[in-house]
């Protein structure tokens, strides 16, 4: 069997298999893993480097199946390179099996969970960005998609970034197959369309019939050899190739082929070939983690210092003492801080301008290989990459993010610039951690803390000036909270994080003045919650108010209400929190009208009180 020969007939096993696999199980994505069985067939066979023996080999390429949706044609794939068994394949998409829907690192040769459409490029740049400015080896980062992906504008903001770092060690597979899931893509089969795109963008472009196999090796052969750009090859393909009941013809996708017996028979028959891919060569251990040592920033008790800067403060310091921090930010670093980590470890550094999406995809990309990832910008914009995020928490990423300028209490800049649902947004993600100090040591102590931590971890920060209340010493844990007033006398407790804790504090105070003892516990730990102090709290006090610069759903407040689903009677439970639509004022002036200043605290505790005595009367 000649070569041409060998890889025809590997992809039409691929192909053979993922009809095999998607008729078993009675549903998956046949056709759309049928168009790009040659394109992976040349690439196991020839190209790629890998060793499925050591899937953590520090020199092992990187292959990310963007469309994920085609998880039949990468599981089969593996089991052509002898990893995974014809038994377990067939333990597609059923329940317990590490062969699901669409692919994620439950197998260990999957480096991140894809199937939401536009991730794998954005991603596969941040692990092209590690190799070629941190590890500085030689492996290279393949990404397969489709073409329905190539409207999502994450997909360009990888082009982009890309292009202007000159990556070329990332390889573009574009599986052009003409038809989405509805009907025909935008531009079809309109190769020239995409190549016009991709060079605008500083990419090498190279076109090629994606079911010739002598083809489709010459054109990876072609972006190996550049050595200045990334390379895209853009394939021509034809979706449910080698069935005649599906092949180009609209509404299969998303389906098993209608009788797969015959399908198969259609295609040949059965195979057993096996593929062996070449291992990379012998190359250096990678770097471990290690726990923070260094000394972090220390500030008097009484001084007025914003979270922010401490955060950026402390990320300089632990970039210190760990050689694996590296930091993003979004063309804001003046303002979130992490220009401090800028200044002084420039090569460990990446400025991705405003491209969030891109910017939290690096992250994963490089966490992938070992490095540990703060991503640093406004609260509010975090938004803009919520399903990386999501995706990131499917995929059991490791990387902390750091949200500035959240709430109200940033002033003048108005609404569109305050984080006032970063708290639900990120409480939602799965194994998710959220912290919100609100003093600089208690920042800078967090911020180590996240350095150590797992899953995703986000610190919000905030804008202006708070005065430290907490000594340089005090030791903060995730899942903790602090009592900071707390009597025998307690009528109340209030329950603050972040800028509320001192608006809490000065209540507090009034309220001993005028005879009416109040708890206050700094809930900065709002991911996970410390159930245990709240429910003592509530026990001994009855009563909890929690106040916080965030809106009133999935903030603190629920991650109060939270603890008292074990089925114990609840207590009752006061909310304030920015329930109306701000505008431009001042600090003072926005925590006035959004109802959550020491003014609004005491009223709140008083009437409270109040209604408690006259019921008891």
């Amino acid at each position: 069997m000649t070569t041409d020969q060998y890889l025809a007939e590997l992809g039409q096993q691929l192909r053979v298999d993922a009809v095999r696999m998607t008729g078993h199980a009675g549903s998956g994505h046949a056709t759309s893993s049928m168009s790009a069985a040659d394109l992976m067939a040349v690439l196991m066979a020839r190209h790629l480097r890998y060793d499925f023996d050591w899937p953590n080999h520090p020199g092992n390429d990187h292959l990310i199946l963007s469309k994920g949706h085609a998880s039949p044609l990468l599981y089969a794939a593996y089991k052509a390179a002898g990893v995974l068994s014809d038994e377990e394949l067939m333990t597609y998409r059923t329940l317990g099996s590490r062969l699901e829907g669409h692919p994620t690192p439950r197998l260990p040769w999957v480096d991140v969970a894809t199937g939401s459409l536009g991730q794998g490029l954005p991603i596969g740049v941040g692990i092209a960005l590690a190799g070629k400015r941190l590890d500085e080896m030689p492996y290279r980062v393949w990404v397969m998609c489709g073409d329905s992906e190539l409207a999502e504008g994450s997909m360009w903001e990888a082009f982009e970034h890309a292009g202007y770092e000159r990556l070329d060690n990332l390889t573009l597979i574009a599986d052009i197959n003409r038809l989405g899931q509805r009907g025909p893509t935008r531009h079809g089969w309109d190769l020239d369309a995409y190549a016009r795109r991709a060079d605008a963008f500083g990419w090498h472009v190279v076109q090629v019939d994606g079911h010739d196999p002598a083809a489709v090796d010459a054109a990876y052969r072609e972006a190996l050899g550049v050595t200045d750009r990334p390379t895209v090859v853009l394939a021509r393909t034809v979706k449910g190739r080698g069935v005649a009941a599906v092949a180009d013809k609209e509404g299969k996708h998303g389906k098993p082929v209608p009788d797969p017996e015959a399908a198969v028979e259609e295609l040949g028959g059965a195979r057993s070939l096996r593929v062996e891919v070449e291992r990379p060569a012998a190359t250096t251990a990678p770097r471990q983690a290690h726990g923070v040592h260094t000394d972090l920033p220390r500030y008097e008790v009484g001084d007025t210092v914003a979270t922010r800067n401490a955060y950026g403060e402390a990320l300089a310091a632990v970039g210190r003492d760990r050689d694996d921090v590296v930091a993003l930010d979004g063309e804001v670093s003046d303002s979130t801080r992490s220009q401090f980590f800028a200044d002084e470890h420039p090569g460990r550094f990446f400025e991705c301008y405003i491209a969030e999406q891109e910017m939290v995809a690096s992250a994963v990309g490089m966490q992938v290989r070992g490095w540990t990832p703060f991503v640093s910008t406004f609260a509010a914009f975090l938004s803009r990459a919520h399903d990386f995020l999501r995706m990131a928490a499917i995929g059991r990423a490791s990387l902390s993010l750091a949200g500035s300028h959240a709430g109200v209490a940033i002033g003048e800049d108005g609404p569109s610039q305050m984080g006032l649902e970063d708290l639900a947004m990120f409480r939602a993600l799965h194994g998710s951690t959220v912290l919100a100090p609100c003093d600089a040591n208690q920042t800078a102590r967090l911020t180590a803390a996240m350095a150590d931590g797992g899953g995703i971890r986000y610190l919000r920060t905030g804008r202006g000036g708070s005065r430290v209340i907490y000594g340089p010493d005090e030791e903060f844990t995730v899942g903790g909270s602090k009592v900071l007033r707390r009597s025998s006398r307690d009528r109340l407790t209030i329950v603050a994080a972040g800028v509320t804790v001192h608006e809490a504090l000065r209540a507090a105070d009034e309220l001993a003045e005028g005879g009416t003892a109040v708890r206050v516990i700094d809930l900065y730990s709002v991911k996970p919650v410390d159930a245990h102090t709240l429910l003592e709290a509530a026990e001994e006090t009855g009563c909890l108010l929690t106040v916080e610069d965030h809106r009133p759903e999935g903030g603190l407040g629920d991650a109060v209400l939270d603890a008292f689903t074990d089925g114990r009677p609840a207590p009752r439970l006061i909310r304030l929190a920015v329930d109306a639509m701000p505008g431009s004022a001042t600090e003072a002036e926005q925590l006035e009208e959004a109802g959550i200043n020491a003014s609004a605290i005491v009223t709140a505790v008083r009437r409270q009180v109040s209604d408690v005595s006259a019921t008891a009367a």
